[in-house]
This record gives C-alpha cells, sequence and structure tokens, in this order.
C-alpha cells in the first residue's frame, strides 16, 4: 500500500504534461524565453569587459566599442543558429566576423587617417596585427593593426563560449574562453595601467549570476529539490549524498582559499610582466645610426632635393624653423649615435609639458620626400601629430621614423609645438647633473690632452654653465671655417685635428659635423650636458635641398630644457689662429713628479699586507677544539668542498654548453651574481647598461676600501689603482690573448689569481651589449663572442674577488648563493 500511491501519482504527471493547454502556453514560451537569457547576456558581459581592460592602454574608446559589438554580435549567432545543425554555425559566424572586420578596419583606419583602400589596409593589419600591438607606444592608437586581433579574439571567443555554453548546456565550460581572453587582456596591459580591480570583480560576479539564474534547459520541479517524488528512504538517500558532496566541495573550496591566499596576497605588490620587453622594437638602419656622416656628402651636392616643405595656412612660417632629422646622444670616441628606441604610434603623439616660463607656437606643415632616403622622419620639434604615414616615436629625443623606410612622392602631415626657452633665464640657470643625465655627461675614454686643456682654459673663467656654453661657441666660431671639402669624421683623432691641425694642411676647417662634435665633445669636458643634432634649416616654404642640411649641438638646462647652439662662423668674418688665443698651461714642475710616482711603489707591499691586516681586524672564527667536534670539523670540510665543485660545475655549464647565445647569458649572471655577492645586487628593473655601470662603481668603491684596510700608504696606492680604473674603463680589463684566457682560467677554476690594476672596469660595457644583442637579435651571436663573453665576465669576477677582504675570498667560492638564486 506503500507503494501504490506513487505510482498513482507519478503516472498521470506526464500525461497532464504532454497535453497541450491553449492559454497556457504563451505565458511558458516567456518564461522558457526570459530562462534562456542571463546565460548569452552573462557571455557578452564578460567579452565586453575584457575590452574595458584592454582599452585602458588605448588612446580611444573605439576598440572597447569595436570588442562590445564583437561580443554581441558573436553571441547572437550563436543564440540564433542554436536550433541549426552545428556544421552550419561556423560558416555563418566566419560570415558575420568578416562583416565586422571590415567594418572595424574601416573605421579605424579613418580614425588613424591612414591612406589607402579597405584591401591594403587588411593585408598591412593581417602581417602587422601582433608586433605592432606589442611595440605599440603606450597608449595605443586604435589603428587597423592594433584593433584587428583583439576584435577578431573576442568574435571568436564569443564563437565558442556560445556553443559549448548554449548547444551543450556545459555553462561553466562556456566561461573557459571568456575568462581566457580576458587574462591575455591583463596580460597584454601588463603595468602599464591602473589594476583592473573594478572590472575584475565585475567579471565575477557576473560569472555567479550566470550560473546561478534558472535556465531554460532545466526539468526540474519548480520546487527545485531533485529528491521530490522519491521513496521516503531514497528520498533520505539522495539528500544525504547531495549533502556530503555540497560539504566536500565546500571544504575542498575552503582548502583552496586557505593555500592559495597567501599567494595572491603576495603578488599584489608585485610589478605585472609586461610582454613589450620581449618584443624588438622597429630599428633604424646603419645609414640611420649615425646621420652626423651624411653632412660632408650633403655639402659636396649642395643642390640635391631631399624634400619639398609647405606650412599650413595659420601655423608659423617655415623660414628659420629647423626640421629635425635626428638626436645623437651616445658618444664612444669614434661615433656618435642615435642610441633611440622606436615604439609604433598613431596619429596623435603623447604630449610633452612646456618648460616653465617657456611660450610655444604650432608650427603644422606638409611634407613631400624627394631624395631623402633611410627610415628618419624629418619634423620640426617636437611633433603632436602625424598623419599620412605610419610612424615610430621615441620620446626622449622627440624623433620620428618609418619603419617601412622613406620612399619619393611619400607625403606626411605634421603638427608641431615649438617651444622657445626664456632667453632672459639663460644666464643663471644651472645644468643637472647625476644618473638621470650621466648618458648625456659621458666622456668617453682616450681624448685627447689637447682637448682636455682647451676645455680646461674656457671653463676657467666662466663659472656658470651658460657662460661656458657661450666660450666655447665663440670659441669656434672666431677661430675655424667651414668648407665644403672637409672629410667626414668626428673621432677623437679627427677632432683633434680640426682643432689643433695646421691650417696649410688641412686642419682648423670642416663642415658643420665636427664643429657639432667639438662642440659638444668640449662642452661635456667642461661639465655640460650635450647632443648632437641633424637636420635642416629651410630658408623659405618649397624644396629643402642638401646645402640646408646641417648639425648643431644642444646643452640642457634646467627647467629651459635643450637649448640650441650655433658655433658656425659668421659670414665673411676671417678667423684668427688658434695659436693667439690657446695656451696650454706650463707641465707640472720635474720636482713635483717624485710625490706622485713614489707612491705606486708601495702597492705591491700594500696588496699583500691586505690579507693580514683584515685577518687582524676581521671577526676570528671561534677555534673548535676537542675531539668530541672532530666529526663536525669533517661534515662542514664536506660541505665546502661539494659547495665549491657545486659552484665551479654551474659556472662552466654557464659558459661552456649551449649556443653562443646561452653561453653568453651565462657570462652575464656571472657577473650579476658576483655584484651579489659583493652586497651590490643589481635591481630587476635596471637595464643592462644600469647594470654595468653599477658593476663599474662597486669594483671602484671595493679597491678603494681594500687601500684603506691596508693604511695610508695603501690607500694612496688603492686610490691610484681606482683612478686607472676609472679613467681606463673604456680601455677594457680584459685584453686579448692570454690575460682573457687567463681570467676565464681563474673564474671556472675558482682560483684567487688578481688581475693587473688596471683591470675590471669598464668591458662589462661591452658584455653589455653583446647580451642585448642576444635578446634583441636571437640567433645572431657567434662562438667567438661567447668566448670573449666568458672572458670579460671572469676578469670582472676575478678583479671584484680580489678586491675582497681575505676571509671574503676564502667563503666567495663557497657561498651557496648562486646555486639558489633565480637563474
Amino acid at each position: 500500500m506503500g507503494r501504490g500511491p506513487p505510482v498513482v501519482t507519478l503516472s498521470p504527471a506526464p500525461a497532464d504534461t504532454d497535453v497541450p493547454d491553449g492559454p497556457p502556453a504563451g505565458p511558458g514560451r516567456a518564461a522558457r524565453a526570459l530562462r534562456a537569457v542571463p546565460v548569452p547576456l552573462a557571455l557578452v558581459v564578460m567579452i565586453s569587459l575584457a575590452g574595458v581592460v584592454l582599452g585602458r592602454v588605448y588612446a580611444d574608446p573605439l576598440l572597447t566599442r569595436l570588442m562590445v559589438g564583437a561580443a554581441v554580435g558573436s553571441v547572437l549567432v550563436g543564440v540564433a543558429a542554436r536550433r541549426l545543425p552545428s556544421w552550419l554555425v561556423a560558416p555563418l559566424s566566419v560570415a558575420g566576423l568578416a562583416g565586422l572586420t571590415a567594418l572595424s578596419l574601416t573605421l579605424a583606419a579613418a580614425h588613424a587617417g591612414l591612406p589607402g583602400g579597405l584591401g591594403a589596409v587588411a593585408a598591412d593589419a593581417a602581417r602587422n596585427a601582433i608586433p605592432r600591438l606589442l611595440t605599440a607606444m603606450i597608449p595605443v592608437e586604435p589603428a587597423p593593426d592594433t584593433v584587428l586581433l583583439p576584435v577578431v579574439a573576442a568574435w571568436l571567443t564569443g564563437l565558442t563560449a556560445a556553443e559549448v555554453a548554449l548547444r551543450t548546456g556545459r555553462v561553466l565550460l562556456g566561461y573557459l574562453p571568456p575568462a581566457l581572453l580576458y587574462a591575455g587582456a591583463l596580460y597584454v596591459v601588463g603595468p602599464n595601467a591602473d589594476p583592473a580591480v573594478v572590472p575584475s570583480v565585475l567579471f565575477a560576479a557576473v560569472a555567479a549570476a550566470g550560473l546561478a539564474a534558472p535556465s531554460g534547459a532545466g526539468r526540474r520541479p519548480a520546487s527545485g529539490d531533485p529528491a521530490a517524488g522519491l521513496a521516503p528512504t531514497v528520498r533520505a538517500a539522495v539528500r544525504l549524498r547531495l549533502f556530503a558532496a555540497s560539504a566536500a566541495g565546500v571544504a575542498v573550496v575552503v582548502a583552496l582559499a586557505a593555500l592559495l591566499a597567501p599567494v595572491v596576497a603576495g603578488q599584489v605588490d608585485e610589478r605585472p610582466v609586461d610582454p613589450r620587453r620581449y618584443v624588438e622594437p622597429p630599428q633604424v638602419e646603419s645609414l640611420d645610426e649615425n646621420p652626423l656622416i651624411r653632412i660632408s656628402g650633403w655639402a659636396l651636392n649642395p643642390d640635391q632635393k631631399l624634400l619639398d616643405v609647405r606650412t599650413a595656412s595659420g601655423g608659423a612660417a617655415s623660414g628659420g624653423a629647423r626640421i629635425r632629422l635626428a638626436v645623437l646622444s651616445d658618444y664612444d670616441g669614434v661615433t656618435w649615435r642615435v642610441g633611440a628606441t622606436y615604439r609604433n604610434a598613431g596619429r596623435i603623439l603623447p604630449a610633452v609639458e612646456p618648460a616653465p616660463g617657456a611660450t610655444t607656437d604650432t608650427v603644422r606643415q606638409e611634407i613631400t620626400v624627394a631624395d631623402l632616403t633611410g627610415r628618419l622622419l624629418p619634423a620640426v620639434p617636437t611633433p603632436r601629430e602625424v598623419s599620412g604615414a605610419r610612424v615610430a616615436y621615441d620620446p626622449a629625443t622627440g624623433t620620428l621614423i618609418r619603419p617601412e623606410g622613406l620612399v619619393p612622392g611619400l607625403r606626411y602631415a605634421v603638427t608641431s609645438v615649438r617651444e622657445n626657452p626664456d632667453a632672459n633665464l639663460l644666464a643663471t640657470a644651472n645644468v643637472p647633473a647625476g644618473d638621470a643625465v650621466a648618458r648625456v655627461l659621458r666622456v668617453a675614454d682616450g681624448a685627447p690632452e689637447q682637448l682636455r686643456k682647451l676645455a680646461t682654459q674656457l671653463a676657467e673663467d666662466n663659472g656658470a654653465p651658460y657662460a661656458r656654453a657661450i666660450a666655447i661657441q665663440d670659441f669656434l666660431a672666431e677661430h675655424y671655417r667651414v668648407t665644403a671639402e672637409a672629410p667626414s669624421g668626428h673621432a677623437y683623432p679627427n677632432l683633434a685635428f680640426f682643432l689643433f691641425g695646421p691650417r696649410n694642411g688641412g686642419g682648423q676647417r670642416g663642415t658643420s659635423e665636427q664643429f657639432a662634435a667639438s662642440f659638444a665633445v668640449l662642452g661635456r669636458l667642461a661639465g655640460l650636458p650635450t647632443r648632437v643634432v641633424v637636420g635642416f634649416e629651410p630658408k623659405a616654404d618649397g624644396p629643402v635641398r642638401a646645402a640646408d642640411a646641417y648639425a648643431w649641438p644642444e646643452v640642457l638646462f634646467e627647467g629651459l630644457g635643450w637649448v640650441p647652439f650655433d658655433p658656425l662662423p659668421r659670414p665673411d668674418e676671417e678667423p684668427r689662429p688658434v695659436e693667439q688665443d690657446f695656451r696650454p698651461p706650463p707641465e707640472t714642475p720635474p720636482s713635483e713628479v717624485p710625490e706622485p710616482t713614489g707612491q705606486p711603489s708601495a702597492t705591491p707591499p700594500a696588496e699583500a699586507a691586505a690579507p693580514t691586516g683584515a685577518d687582524r681586524s676581521g671577526p676570528g672564527t671561534p677555534v673548535l677544539v676537542g675531539g668530541g667536534v672532530g666529526g663536525s670539523v669533517l661534515l662542514v670540510g664536506l660541505l665546502l668542498v661539494s659547495l665549491a665543485l657545486l659552484r665551479r660545475n654551474l659556472t662552466r655549464a654557464r659558459l661552456e654548453r649551449g649556443d653562443p647565445g646561452a653561453r653568453i647569458a651565462g657570462a652575464w649572471r656571472e657577473l650579476t651574481d658576483a655584484l651579489r655577492l659583493a652586497g651590490h645586487p643589481p635591481g630587476d628593473d635596471l637595464a643592462a647598461a644600469e647594470v654595468a655601470e653599477r658593476a663599474r662603481h662597486t669594483l671602484v668603491e671595493a679597491r678603494a676600501a681594500r687601500a684603506a684596510r691596508a693604511g695610508d700608504g695603501g690607500a694612496d696606492a688603492g686610490a691610484g689603482r681606482a683612478g686607472n680604473d676609472g679613467a681606463g674603463t673604456r680601455a677594457g680589463f680584459v685584453r686579448a690573448g692570454d690575460g682573457a684566457v687567463e681570467a676565464r682560467a681563474a673564474l671556472v677554476g675558482g682560483g684567487a689569481v688578481e688581475p693587473p690594476a688596471g683591470q675590471g672596469g669598464a668591458q662589462v660595457d661591452e658584455l653589455a651589449t653583446l647580451l642585448n644583442q642576444v635578446a634583441f637579435a636571437p640567433g645572431t651571436a657567434t662562438p667567438a663572442q661567447a668566448e670573449r663573453a666568458a672572458a670579460l665576465a671572469g676578469g670582472y669576477v676575478s678583479a671584484l674577488r680580489a678586491a675582497r677582504a681575505g676571509w671574503r675570498r676564502l667563503l666567495w667560492s663557497v657561498h651557496p648563493g648562486p646555486l639558489r638564486w633565480r637563474r
């Protein structure tokens, strides 16, 4: 009798539901339609939130709008085709994607002002979508190549999610594509925007709401009880099993939260990885890396038409407006180089606040390229808007390149904001100093003594920076002559011949190349941050010819920015002989020579006494006595030997195994490990050149500290050696041949052989250059370069270790740090 009623009550229910009832049919369909809305709506919102997150690094909301359109369109196609055969969904969705892509590219091209038809724009965007997205300047300009990939990814995400969640009913699995898209957007943004807290919370809330909302596919009773209608004993067993499963699920969630919460919390303050660091930005050609050498060639062909310039109505007159081609900030004693980092940019370029008190005027020009070649794009400083050409921009110098290169007939429009500093403030303005401007203050090793004496003579009577700059400018303008026949060259020997060579032998004359380079070098020797600029100065609108090309120097002043100077001689002014105004100071009397030369003679005794003094002053290791501790001593000895062997094997693996690129990277890790062992770990945010600079300073300080421990005589000698290192850092601490082999052998073998006193400093710059080559040009390193990197690292590590105190040198080879530090 207990079983009868369930049979009687269950059997008529299906029959009742199968009988259609006319009036309630409408509300039933409406209810099912409402139940079918939450999941598609959740998918649209989740994909759109990915567009919101990615749009934070874009200069315009166009990308976010296009991704929202892709989300709505792809999910609606999935909803509309849910009852169609699955093989029809893909063609329908691809057709919709093609239409949306064409619309997106058209809107983006119009927004960026790019010329060309839809086919050419689409082909270019398809070829360069990924690299240009990851090398674009922040904020990214919505252009065809920077919106194509996000729009296509959003559409494919919506298609996949709708098919999985709506057709198969696996809602949670259908959330996986939007979650991956959202994570990808966060990764692409990286550290270039604030944390996306609000979008992330909304993403989780919308996902939870979509799961919690009733689904139209459900067949459960209205009560929602899965055990309804079952026998009491069966119902109790089902409910018990459901409760146990729920409890287990809650326990798992709580356990995962307890385990992952500390890890997630620890990452809150971590700086996200920027994927742009793994992509090489656009590079200039070798011809553009040093455009200063083109000055002499243009001087010999003055009528060659390079550009055609037209100033738009309402803009400043172009006559007298310097058009800048390149800014050269790096000088190694041989060549001035651009050394800029260009990022793909859109039509609108990042704005820079003008200096306080400076006046600005807007210059809008239309430039047509004639015979000018290369990638450098001329523009009046400082460009703010470019249309008609795709450009890459370096904010540090305000210069442009066209990654595809210049071609005759290329026409583009540039709107620039020209800054005019207040001339009344120059006389009292100071110049900046420190690491921020070390690049434009650096004087390469090997500067001729005559150049140093000339810079000293020009600066000694002029204390103010502006007065020093004017003295250098006037000296060059009054004593030298401009000639188009002068050969190209601005290395130290070329500048010395230009400044001090005999007039009847070709000296004391040159092109603007030698004038600008000489000013910049003399300025740096006098303590002025300088750079060289190459450009044009057309007299009026119209053709810009080779005769209008020249180079000029600039000096950086605090609060005023870069100020140009003109060291060229005045027309029709006969130069005075250099000998009339430049008289080198007399040499040091011979009686004073023995004093400094006597101090370095104490170097060997000081070096020999350094460990002894360190042993007396440092805390000695307590002597373990008694036979009971013999085993402990043996254990410690075995541990130290094991550590030494492991360290030696690690060094060999880094320097001798793998391809040349891996060995160069291993040599760099040897250098950074040495800095950490010396108590000066390099920061993760430093570039290779900055780490090399820190390495040089660390070595000089270590040697100075060793000399101080050795006593007064040793301090003088050590200071002399440190000064030699500082002065000869570019000359190198590892010489070719036996010295390099011995330095590398000392590193691999764990020896403590100290290299000569002049070693240990600056060829870490060469190692940094090799590392940058491996990072930005993979596969180009040679075995010889790998051997060179090993020798450089070996010499530096040996020199730094030799400068440590005696007991610290002993612990150097057995320190376990390099074995566990992240490699």
